[in-house]
C-alpha cells in the first residue's frame, strides 16, 4: 500500500509542479478556467483523482496524437504497482500477435491506464451484446481480464485480416493451451435386450444370454451387407462371438451356418422404418434431446474461448467392417467404458465420471490438443476426441500446412535439380532414395510405412514397393519408358496407372529390380525414416505429405485457369469441379459409385427429358406469338417478348440439369472430398469470386466454417 500511496503522491507534486509553470504562463484566472473548459488543458488537472481520471477519459476521446505516449508512460509505472495476477493475467494471453497488439495499441493503452474496473465492465458489456453465441467469453471475476479479452475477440471480429493474425501467435515451448474445461466423453447407450418374440435360431428356437446376444444382434444387423458373405469376416466373427458365449452356448452353436439370424434382421429393420415414420413432434423432441447433449457436452472452455468439439459421443460397440480387404474385418469391437478413458484437461476442474465409475487417468498435458483419448482393441490404435475443425487450433494447424506448401514452391525447382543430379549417383542408396522422391513428386504417391505384417492389410506406399508392383515397359501405345504401377495404396484402395518416366529413371528401375524375387523390396536401401531425414534436410518441416499439398494445390490453380471462361455460374462450377477431378485423379482418390447411382441418373435424366419437352413446346408458342405479331404488325408485342423470355429460362434450367448429370457422370468413382478439403489451399477456392463464383457454391455451411480464416484471409487475386 506505501508504494501505491508513493506512486500518487508522485503524481500529485508531478501536476502541481505543471499547474504551476502554467500558472505562472498565464496569470488569469478566468483563461485558465476556460482551457479546462474546452478541454485542451491535460496539464491542468485537479488534485482530485476522480476529476483526474474523468478528464483522462474526455482526452482520449478528443486527442489522437501525443497523449497516448503519455499515457502509456503512466500505464507502465502504475503495472508495476498492480497486483500480481493482473500482471500475469496480462502476460499470459501470449498467443496475441505483435501485429495486433500494434493495431490495438491505442485502445487498450487507453483502457489500461485507467484502471478503472467499472468503466471496462460498461465496455465490454457492449461489445457482448454483438458477439456471436459460439464467441461467448467465459465470464471470470477479474474484469481486467474480461475486459481485455474482449477487446481483443471484439477487434478480431470487426476486421477478419486481423482476426487470424490474432490466431497466428502461438505459445512458446510446444504449449497448445494455458486453461482447458470440458465435460467429458458422451458413452453409447447400455444395451436393450430384444423383445421376447424376437428369436434366435440355431436348429431350433435357443435364448442367448445378454453378451452371446448383443454381439449376434451385430451381425443380424449387417446380414444384407455384402461383409457378410466374406469368409474372413465371417471366420472373425464367430471367433470372438463365441468369446462373449456361456459354457453351454459355446457347446451348443459351432457351425455360423446353422445359426439363423432372419427374425432379429427384420426387427432391426422394422425399426428403422419406424423412426423414419416418426411424427413432426417426436423427431423435434429427439432433436431437443439431442442439441441439449451438445451444448453440454459438445463445447469445452480452451483460454477464456468457447470451442466447439468435434466428435463428443463415444462410439458405440460393433464389428470392425475395414477397407478393402482387411484381415480383421468381422472382429468385435469392444464397448469403451469409463475406465479405458483418459481425460486431459486444466489442473482446476475435471469432468466427473459416471457414478460408481473411474477414469483411468486423468491428465494435464497442454502440449496436446486432444481432450480425451483411448486405446481400441483391434488393432491397438489410440483414438482420440478433438476440438471440431473450426475451432482456433485446428484452424491455424491448417493455415500452417498450406504455408509449408507454399514455402515448397519457392525452392522445389532446386530440390528437383538435387534429385535429378542425384540419378547419377555412385551410391545405390542415393540414386533409390532419388528415384523415389521422383514418384512422390511426380505421382503424388504416400511415402509408405512400415508394419508387421499380417496386423493390417497388405497396403504399400511409395518407399515399401515390391518387385512385383511395377513392370516396365521400353514402349508402350506409341510412349517410351513406361513404368506400370499395380498395387494396394491406403484404405486397400487400388492404385493402377501407366505413366512415361524419364530415361535415366527407367533404367535405375532395371538396376534396382536385377537379380530379385517378386516379392523383394523395389527400393531395398531406402525407408520412410530414411526418406524424411533427407526431406528435413532439403527443407524445414517438409514431408512426402506436403509434396502431396503441394502438387494438389498446384495443379487446383492451373487447372482453374485452363477451364474457366466467360459462362455461366453451373457451366463455372462443373468447371471446378473438373479441375478438382484433376487433383483427385493425381492423388488417387477413388470411390465405388455409390448404390444409388443408376437410379438417380435415371431420376435425373426424366427430368431432363421433360425438360426439353416443356422447351419445345414453349419455343413453339414462341413462334406462333410472333406470326400472330407479324399478322397484327405489332413490332413490339408484349406476347413475343413474355414467350422469349420463357424460352430463355427453360434454356438456362435445361442447361443446369444437363452440366449437374455431366458432373455427376463424372464423379462417379472419384471422391472429390478428400482432396478439397485436405490437400487443396482453400485460398484458391475462395479466391474463385474474382470468376464471380460465390464460395458458398463451393463450400457448404460446416465447411465454411472449417475455412473461416481462408475466407477472411484470400483475396481475388491470391496465388498459391
Amino acid at each position: 500500500m506505501s508504494g501505491d500511496h508513493s506512486h500518487i503522491e508522485g503524481q500529485s507534486h508531478k501536476h502541481k509542479d505543471k499547474y504551476k509553470e502554467k500558472e505562472h504562463k498565464h496569470k488569469d484566472h478566468k483563461k485558465d478556467k476556460e482551457r479546462e473548459k474546452s478541454k485542451h488543458g491535460n496539464s491542468d488537472h485537479k488534485d482530485s483523482s476522480d476529476k483526474k481520471h474523468r478528464d483522462k477519459e474526455k482526452e482520449k476521446l478528443k486527442h489522437k496524437d501525443g497523449s497516448t505516449d503519455k499515457y502509456k508512460d503512466k500505464h507502465k509505472e502504475k503495472r508495476k504497482e498492480e497486483k500480481p495476477h493482473v500482471k500475469s493475467e496480462l502476460e499470459d494471453n501470449s498467443y496475441y500477435s505483435p501485429k495486433l497488439e500494434k493495431s490495438l495499441k491505442r485502445e487498450r493503452d487507453d483502457n489500461d491506464s485507467e484502471f478503472k474496473p467499472k468503466k471496462i465492465k460498461t465496455e465490454n458489456d457492449k461489445k457482448a451484446k454483438k458477439r456471436k453465441p459460439d464467441e461467448v467469453i467465459k465470464p471470470t471475476k477479474t474484469k481486467n481480464k474480461k475486459g481485455e479479452v474482449a477487446d481483443g475477440k471484439k477487434k478480431a471480429k470487426k476486421e477478419p485480416e486481423e482476426k487470424w493474425k490474432w490466431e497466428e501467435e502461438r505459445y512458446t515451448d510446444g504449449v497448445k493451451w494455458k486453461f482447458l474445461e470440458h465435460k467429458g466423453p458422451v458413452f453409447a447407450p447400455p444395451y436393450e435386450p430384444l423383445p421376447s418374440n424376437v428369436k434366435f435360431y440355431y436348429d431350433k428356437h435357443m435364448k442367448l444370454s445378454p453378451e452371446a446376444e448383443e454381439v449376434a444382434t451385430f451381425f443380424a444387423k449387417m446380414l444384407d451387407h455384402e461383409y457378410t458373405t466374406k469368409e474372413i469376416f465371417r471366420k472373425n466373427f464367430f471367433k470372438d462371438w463365441r468369446k462373449e458365449m456361456t459354457a453351454e452356448e459355446k457347446a451348443k452353436i459351432t457351425d455360423l451356418k446353422k445359426c439363423n439370424f432372419t427374425e432379429m434382421n427384420e426387427y432391426f429393420k422394422a425399426q428403422s422404418e419406424a423412426r423414419k415414420a416418426m411424427s413432426k413432434e417426436q423427431k423435434q423432441k429427439i432433436k431437443e434431446d439431442n442439441e441439449r447433449i451438445l451444448q453440454e457436452y459438445g463445447f469445452c472452455i480452451m483460454d477464456n474461448h468457447r470451442e466447439r468439439i468435434a466428435n463428443f459421443r463415444i462410439e458405440p460397440p460393433g464389428l470392425f467392417r475395414g477397407r478393402g480387404d482387411h484381415p480383421k474385418m468381422g472382429m468385435l469391437k469392444r464397448r469403451i467404458r469409463p475406465q479405458d478413458i483418459i481425460i486431459n484437461c486444466s489442473d482446476s476442474k475435471h469432468p466427473e465420471p459416471p457414478p460408481g465409475t473411474r477414469w483411468k487417468e486423468v491428465r494435464h498435458d497442454n502440449k496436446v490438443t486432444w481432450l480425451v483419448s483411448w486405446t481400441e482393441n483391434i488393432q491397438g490404435s489410440i483414438k482420440y476426441i478433438m476440438l471440431n475443425p473450426s475451432s482456433r487450433i485446428k484452424g491455424e494447424k491448417d493455415w500452417q500446412k498450406y504455408e509449408t506448401a507454399r514455402r515448397l514452391k519457392k525452392c522445389v525447382d532446386r530440390i528437383r535439380a538435387q534429385y535429378r543430379e542425384d540419378w547419377k549417383s555412385k551410391e545405390m542408396r542415393i540414386r533409390q532414395r532419388a528415384v523415389a522422391l521422383y514418384f512422390i513428386d511426380k505421382l503424388a504417391l504416400r511415402a509408405g510405412n512400415e508394419k508387421e505384417e499380417g496386423e493390417t492389410a497388405d497396403t504399400v506406399g511409395c518407399c515399401s514397393l515390391r518387385v512385383e508392383h511395377i513392370k516396365l515397359y521400353p514402349e508402350n501405345d506409341g510412349q517410351e519408358y513406361v513404368v506400370e504401377f499395380d498395387f494396394l495404396g491406403k484404405d486397400s484402395i487400388r492404385y493402377y496407372n501407366k505413366v512415361p518416366v524419364e530415361k535415366r529413371v527407367f533404367k535405375n528401375l532395371q538396376l534396382f529390380m536385377e537379380n530379385k524375387e517378386p516379392d523383394d523390396d523395389l527400393f531395398d536401401r531406402l525407408n520412410t525414416s530414411v526418406l524424411n531425414k533427407h526431406l528435413q534436410e532439403l527443407m524445414d518441416g517438409l514431408t512426402a505429405k506436403v509434396f502431396r499439398t503441394y502438387n494438389a494445390s498446384i495443379t487446383l490453380q492451373q487447372q482453374l485457369k485452363e477451364l474457366t471462361s466467360d459462362e455461366n455460374i453451373p457451366a463455372k462450377i462443373l468447371s471446378y469441379n473438373r479441375a478438382n477431378r484433376a487433383v483427385a485423379i493425381l492423388c488417387n482418390h477413388q470411390r465405388a459409385p455409390p448404390k444409388t447411382f443408376e437410379k438417380s441418373m435415371q431420376n435425373l435424366q426424366t427430368k431432363i427429358d421433360a425438360k426439353r419437352d416443356q422447351l419445345s413446346d414453349a419455343k413453339r408458342e414462341l413462334k406462333s406469338a410472333k406470326a400472330d405479331a407479324k399478322i397484327r404488325r405489332d413490332e413490339k408485342s408484349k406476347a413475343v417478348e413474355t414467350k422469349k423470355k420463357a424460352v430463355q429460362r427453360i434454356e438456362e434450367q435445361l442447361m443446369k440439369l444437363e452440366v449437374q448429370a455431366t458432373d455427376r457422370e463424372e464423379n462417379k468413382q472419384i471422391a472429390l472430398g478428400t482432396s478439397k478439403l485436405n490437400y487443396l489451399d482453400p485460398r484458391i477456392s475462395v479466391a474463385c469470386k474474382k470468376w464471380g463464383i460465390p464460395v458458398e457454391k463451393i463450400y457448404n455451411k460446416t465447411q465454411r466454417e472449417k475455412f473461416a480464416w481462408a475466407i477472411d484471409m484470400a483475396d481475388d487475386d491470391y496465388e498459391f
